[in-house]
């Protein structure tokens, strides 16, 4: 194997190594610069916390918290609301958790589970 031939294999090993990772302070992904976290990371973070919903929720709060103050500190004006934030770091394991999807109770049921 010549030296370029090795250069190039450890490049692509280092690149596959690389995974879809917060880069801070801007909060984007260090693979693919889309916000973090992006989609490769959200389908990375359900299977690694599948098991342990409420644990996601409590990984996600803090790089939530980690996020609005690193973000506020570069640019305050270019953050986004904080219902942005919220939905980007929050609201999608809600909405794709099947233990936290909200269901709706009808009257009828209510009823019947009380008698």
């Amino acid at each position: 194997m010549t030296g370029q031939q090795r250069r190039l294999t450890a490049h692509r090993i280092a690149s596959a190594a690389v995974e879809h990772l917060p880069l801070r302070p801007l909060w984007l992904c260090r693979r693919c610069g889309q916000p973090w976290p992006c989609g490769t990371a959200k389908l990375a973070l359900v299977a690694e916390y599948q098991d342990a919903p409420v644990s996601l929720f409590l990984y996600l709060t803090g790089c939530l918290h980690d996020a609005i103050d690193d973000l506020l500190r570069l640019n305050a004006s270019m953050t986004g609301s904080g219902a942005d934030m919220f939905d980007r770091f929050l609201g999608w394991p809600a909405r794709h958790i099947h233990s936290y999807r909200a269901t709706t109770t009808r009257s009828s049921d209510v009823e019947e589970a009380s008698s």
